[in-house]
């Protein structure tokens, strides 16, 4: 087993489901990122079988809207001192602003001028559907968008 150490301050984005870090990664875009990031996969979990996870040593918040949409059920753990102070765990979102494209190609959003703050409603929370507010076509997260 490999042992990796503690970090100091950060973000621990824990039980991420086995094989679905790197996919995390590059939708919260951390190659961008200048701070130390450690993506470990296929760890073993007793209520998990085996896991993923992945630690950010930072001293700023990341914007999680993407994530409540691809892993709902991951815990976040913010790290000071070493030591855990916040903990939760995320939740598939009822609405999210900028993040969806709509997949109609007649939608009004696809159009050439830009509409600002484009809304998803959740439409169904098993499959991760969400309703595109100006034509109603149901759209999912796509890794690409």
């Amino acid at each position: 087993m490999i042992n990796v150490s503690k970090i100091k301050k950060g973000i621990v984005l824990d039980h991420i489901n086995r094989g679905e870090a790197f996919k995390i990664y590059k939708a919260l875009k951390l190659n961008k990122i200048e701070d130390t990031v450690v993506l470990m996969q296929n760890i073993p979990s007793s209520s998990m079988g085996k896991k993923d996870l992945i630690k950010i040593e930072t001293d700023f918040d990341l914007d999680f809207t993407v994530l409540g949409l691809i892993a709902p059920d991951i815990t976040v753990n913010y790290i000071e001192d070493g030591k855990r102070i916040k903990k939760f765990t995320m939740e598939l979102p009822k609405a999210v602003e900028g993040v969806l494209k709509c997949h109609n190609p007649r939608c009004v959003s696809n159009s050439e001028r830009v509409i600002p703050g484009q809304v998803f409603y959740l439409y169904n929370k098993e499959k991760r559907e969400f309703r595109c507010e100006y034509c109603d076509t149901i759209c999912t997260y796509e890794e690409d968008e």
